[in-house]
């Protein structure tokens, strides 16, 4: 996969889409350049395809490359059950050092001599991360306390009471390890949960050691159900574009949602799932009984949207319809 860079500034071939031809939909991965904010990807690619219903299920720091989901339009109905799906990165955590940020990017608050580490010690302590855990939110994520993001108060320089969060470390894998040195290194792979910092993952490893610690790399290397081979860099999505084959890049994002069971209904549920009725358990076959939203099919395999079934009512009730192509 190429990874050249492109400018952000929007220079480049231009692309729009053809009057009377249907608007793009689905999930593209891109893979996000360093120094380019999420945003600035996604102004790229909406100049590029010609479309105005785009957005991103995922925000990457500009100093991060990897996986960017973006969903193209109707597809951008589902980011939010996008976003539930884990993720995976494959970081490098630094100790000996602490910042501000809890990465290489900010301010040093805290230095030591780490060259006591053992390799197994540092092993077994990041091996034992694995499963569900409470997480403090880093002062420069999105999270919002008292309607303001986190990060807007690191830029005014304060400090403000963060309550932790449940997340789940899926599974993590130590790739290298370099000891013996003031400066230890630890690379490794992790698929988590919604929600996790793998900067302060990176923090909270180094306080189990009892040193500072930071992140001084990070790759995405899957989101939203796609990783690196289903990516394209913005060249090639140019190049796409130019030659009339985005298609081939486009994911129905139905198709990656597959935490959700599959539900199919006949023609009248079908009908009045469009127009985001209540249905009649009996019009469904499925496996949908205890799943709390199952994703909903028409009788010739049309998505139709998400749906939940409503114990109190007896019925299944919609969460997101999708409508009809030309319902836009």
């Amino acid at each position: 996969m190429n990874r050249n860079r492109t400018n952000p500034d929007g220079r480049g071939p231009t692309a729009g889409q053809p009057a009377g031809r249907p608007e793009p939909e689905g999930v593209l991965g891109v893979w996000k350049p360093a120094g380019w904010t999420s945003h600035d990807v996604v102004a790229k690619a909406r100049r590029l395809i010609g479309v105005r219903r785009i957005g991103h299920a995922g925000t990457l720091d500009p100093a991060v490359t990897g996986v960017l989901p973006l969903c193209v339009g109707r597809a951008t109905r589902l980011v939010e059950f996008l976003q539930e799906l884990p993720k995976s990165y494959e970081a490098v955590v630094v100790f000996g050092v602490a910042t501000d940020t809890d990465d290489l990017t900010g301010r040093v608050v805290a230095e030591t001599d780490a060259s006591g580490l053992a390799e197994d010690e540092i092993r077994k302590t990041i091996a034992a991360f694995e499963g569900e855990q409470e997480q403090l939110p880093p002062m420069v994520s999105a999270v919002r306390v008292d309607g303001k993001r986190l990060y807007e108060y690191a830029r005014e320089g304060k400090t403000v009471e963060r309550k932790p969060r449940r997340i789940t470390i899926h599974e993590i894998r130590i790739l290298d390890v370099q000891a013996g040195v003031p400066r230890p290194q630890a690379r490794f792979r992790v698929r988590c949960s919604k929600g996790t910092y793998i900067r302060s993952l990176c923090a909270d490893i180094g306080r189990r050691l009892g040193v500072p610690a930071s992140m001084a790399e990070l790759v995405r290397t899957e989101s939203a159900g796609l990783d690196a081979e289903r990516c394209v860099d913005l060249e090639r999505l140019a190049a796409l574009v130019e030659t009339g084959r985005l298609s081939e890049t486009l994911v129905p994002g139905d198709r990656l949602l597959t935490h959700l069971p599959a539900v199919t209904a006949n023609r009248r549920a079908a009908s009045f799932a469009l127009h985001g009725r209540a249905l009649d358990p009996a019009d469904l076959e499925g496996k949908f009984a205890g799943a709390t939203r199952f994703r909903l099919y028409g009788p010739e395999g049309e998505f139709l949207g998400i749906f939940r079934f409503d114990l109190a009512r007896g019925a299944a009730v919609p969460v997101k319809v999708m409508g009809r192509p030309q319902d836009g």
